[in-house]
């Protein structure tokens, strides 16, 4: 049945019940369901002992997955990987697994329960839920740290190469990446510009799991923090997926630090979803922008909201290029 022809009070159930789902998916990646079925198809039997799970239980939970295409059922409960299963796998060059992991995390899903809070306050609803900002959680709480460090990675990994693609870096001496994480995004930059050198800064803990040995000799790595100052001497500054963490107080202080380590000409650089028009359809971004809410008081901006946010630091915008999902959104003194 077409969305018009569900009686109105179903298509509500689905809204309604689209969590469980994004439960199941997480489920499955969790438990490494993907991995177990890479080299075929195999009988939940043998699935479940690999995983270590009750395989009548798990059988329940392949074949809900299996109606939205993760995984296929054979006769005799027998699982094959999909095209948008094999996703899940931790070896995909397209693996999404962190993430599928981090949504289903306590950290992440029971913060959500307080989102209607977040929208009564206009603030977020993880330091609500769990005592403590999410950013603090994280340094308590090392193991949710690591899933919610991967799903990073595995958001990350699939805008890497169109961002590099996209934006010309090569006529940059020196790239700062600030807030780069582990410096994947800088690494594949270097790799692709073999004329640029790069300075990874981020906070020390952070940098200290870098290795990027094949562009090592023009990788320097820097710990800090942004809200303090920033490496001198870049000719393009690069924050990817930095900016939206904060809110506009914060994120201004961390683009007027930007501004007074940077010389004359060099580019402020943000690796961002830009929220689009509010006439387009974009349920994605729009979501995502939830999610900022809900967890450290960020946000998705538009290109109205960059353009104002660039002003308060003293910046101005002056393009977005697009590169698919994500767009590089650039800045130059005022």
């Amino acid at each position: 049945m077409t969305p018009p022809e569900i009686p109105i009070p179903a298509r509500i159930l689905q809204l309604a019940t689209a969590s469980w789902l994004s439960a199941a998916v997480s489920a499955a990646a969790s438990l490494g369901v993907a991995d177990a079925l890479a080299a075929g198809p195999r009988p939940v039997e043998d699935i479940a002992k690999e995983i270590d799970a009750h395989a009548p239980t798990l059988y329940r939970l392949l074949r809900a997955c299996a109606d939205y295409d993760l995984f296929e059922e054979h006769d005799g409960q027998v699982f094959a990987l999909t095209e948008l299963g094999h996703a899940l796998r931790t070896d995909s060059p397209v693996s999404m697994r962190g993430f599928a992991q981090w949504v289903g995390d306590p950290a992440d899903r029971y913060s959500w329960s307080g989102l209607a809070d977040s929208v009564r306050t206009g603030r977020s609803a993880f330091e609500q839920v769990h005592g403590q900002d999410v950013w603090a959680y994280m340094a308590t709480h090392p193991d949710t740290a690591s899933v919610f460090n991967n799903a990073m990675t595995s958001a990350s990994d699939q805008m890497i190469k169109p961002v590099v693609a996209a934006y010309d870096f090569s006529r940059f001496g020196r790239v700062v990446d600030v807030g780069g994480g582990h410096g994947a995004l800088l690494a594949e930059i270097l790799r692709a510009n073999p004329g640029v050198h790069g300075v990874l800064y981020d906070q020390p803990e952070v940098v200290a799991g870098a290795s990027h040995p094949d562009v090592a000799d023009r990788l320097s790595v820097v710990g800090g923090s942004f809200f303090e100052s920033v490496p001198p001497g870049g000719d393009a500054y690069l924050l990817s997926n930095v900016i939206h963490d904060w809110d506009d107080e914060k994120s201004a202080r961390i683009l007027s630090n930007v501004r007074e380590a940077m010389a004359p000409d060099a580019r402020v650089l943000l690796a961002e979803v830009v929220m689009p028009g509010k006439a387009e359809p974009a349920a994605t971004v729009k979501l995502m922008d939830l999610n900022m809410l809900v967890l450290c008081d960020g946000k998705q901006r538009t290109e109205a909201e960059f353009a104002e946010l660039f002003r308060s630091a003293g910046l101005e915008l002056s393009r977005i290029v697009p590169s698919g999902f994500c767009s590089v959104v650039e800045a130059v003194r005022a």
